[in-house]
């Protein structure tokens, strides 16, 4: 979904590759009319624009006059679809049923029912090879619709075979959609909230799973069906912070499309998704190689022409691709190596930025501010933070919330004694109010509210008290979020030995590698 609201159709033009705009034109100018002419004129001229500024194109446009400016602009935005449609129809197998549907139905108005019925039994054939069970109904419905109104000398058992066809495909439709309803109601709980807190919530999303799970799961046999109960599960565990259970219905996410490669190229977009999920569970299980296998394979498919040609999937790996990379260096502790990675990730969010939802970025100013923080630039992590602390609250509070945490800490490596009193109670009321504090949170509180003014000799046993406090939490279910957020722990180890922070997190893990 776009990050910005913007004029529609110059929000589509903006998209449109050279090729899409010499098609159109040559779609257009092959049935001219007057309309179509100064269809064209308004094209150019919103096609030289920077942004949409409608003042700005009628008076450097005398031609169009206001008046006529919504209706030119509905009928340049139907003209530009319909040349679209044409150019990408052999693209996808969607938009190809699409049109055999299409002839279907000609043939049948022209009353050509067997003609009709040839196409539809193709259609059949190629739907069920690709598990695209809405296309089946409808292609059902025509059938039915012919055989009841007209006498097709068909076959005799025709209206049984039919109407058993339709039931199997009915209720299967019926099991993905429930399915699928419970997949995005979880992930929409996500979104909103990170993940369960503590027994309450934990608790309530399990009760409203168990509630929303339909029943037969272990019938489950189409492709969707499987995607979107593997989709729920993953979701569920993710929530709940079991990272063991969300990495195998990842896994069997991914499995699901090694099993049948033709489903990439039909559902790119689950896929991708699914490769994310599988890299973020490898991160969040500690698994370096096993995230360098699938950073390696997810690098090679975002080469692929079927990412390149499609803008979608482009900017999807773009997004997914340089979290992990990002991931990556935080597992191996080269916080200066991946600052390499910032770049052309801001350029990228740029030449993106109507495309974009606000959750992905904020999840890279985070992930950007982390990153620096683990270089030693406490001033560059604030500037990011920043970004994320000044954006209205509406979703993610545990990224809010761990945002002003961070937020916190680095003032106290930078020794601003002058804010942190009021940084603390502001942070402290932030997450009170968004009933986000944990313990390990209310332990770093307390940490550097009763030592901002201690001096630097005092501070070590000071910190190995934390240390020793944090450590005793760290198998703690529920508290496993703060760890995930904020690597404290070889923060405080770092200020006890008085190792850059990079050092320590790069030592445990060539020490794990080994």
């Amino acid at each position: 979904m776009p990050n910005s609201s913007t004029d529609a159709l110059f929000q589509l033009i903006y998209s449109l590759t050279k090729a899409e705009k010499r098609n159109f034109k040559l779609y257009v100018t092959r049935n001219s009319s007057s309309e179509d002419l100064k269809v064209i004129q308004l094209f150019d001229a919103l096609e030289k624009m920077t942004e949409y500024d409608e003042e700005l194109l009628l008076r450097k446009n005398p031609g169009i006059k206001k008046q006529q400016l919504s209706n030119m602009k509905a009928h340049l935005y139907k003209q530009l679809l319909a040349s679209l449609r044409l150019l990408k129809s052999q693209d996808a197998i969607d938009l190809q049923l699409n049109d055999q549907l299409d002839y279907a139905r000609i043939l049948y108005n022209k009353g050509l029912y067997h003609q009709s019925l040839r196409i539809l039994d193709k259609i059949k054939e190629v739907a069920t090879e690709h598990n695209q069970l809405s296309f089946l109904l409808q292609v059902l419905f025509l059938e039915k619709k012919i055989e009841a109104l007209h006498i097709t000398r068909s076959m005799e058992d025709r209206a049984d075979n039919l109407a058993g066809q339709a039931e199997y495909v009915t209720t299967r439709l019926a099991m993905i959609t429930r399915f699928s309803n419970l997949s995005l109601k979880l992930y929409s709980w996500y979104i909103k909230h990170g993940h369960a807190r503590n027994e309450q919530d934990a608790a309530a999303i399990k009760s409203f799973f168990e509630d929303q799970l339909p029943g037969g799961q272990e019938k489950a046999t189409s492709f969707y069906e499987k995607l979107y109960l593997y989709q729920s599960y993953c979701w569920y565990a993710f929530i709940r912070q079991d990272f063991l259970m969300y990495y195998r219905y990842t896994q069997r996410w991914v499995d699901l499309f090694n099993k049948e490669p033709m489903m990439i190229e039909l559902e790119t977009g689950h896929y991708i998704k699914g490769m994310h999920n599988l890299m973020g569970a490898h991160f969040d299980l500690q698994n370096y190689r096993k995230l360098d296998e699938e950073l390696t394979r997810f690098e090679a498919f975002a080469a692929s022409e079927l990412v390149k040609q499609n803008d979608n999937n482009r900017i999807q790996t773009f997004v997914y691709l340089n979290i992990s990379k990002l991931n990556r260096h935080f597992l191996q502790g080269s916080f200066t190596e991946g600052l390499s990675l910032v770049p052309e990730i801001e350029e990228k969010l740029k030449e993106y930025t109507l495309y974009l939802d606000r959750h992905r970025v904020l999840v890279f100013y985070y992930k950007i501010a982390s990153l620096y923080f683990g270089s030693g630039d406490y001033n560059k992590t604030i500037d990011y933070l920043n970004k994320i602390i000044n954006w209205k609250v509406d979703l993610r509070t545990d990224l809010q919330c761990y945002a002003r945490l961070l937020h916190l800490i680095a003032h106290y490596e930078l020794g601003n004694v002058d804010i942190l009193e009021y940084l603390i109670k502001s942070v402290y009321r932030f997450m009170a109010k968004m009933e986000s504090l944990s313990v390990v949170e209310v332990e770093i509180f307390k940490f550097i509210r009763n030592t901002f003014h201690t001096s630097y000799r005092k501070l070590k046993p000071e910190f190995e008290k934390l240390l020793n406090k944090l450590k005793s939490l760290e198998q703690d279910h529920y508290e496993t979020r703060a760890f995930l957020y904020l690597d404290i722990p070889s923060w405080l180890e770092s200020k006890i030995s008085g190792e850059p922070v990079e050092n320590i997190i790069r030592n445990k893990y060539l020490l794990r590698m080994r």
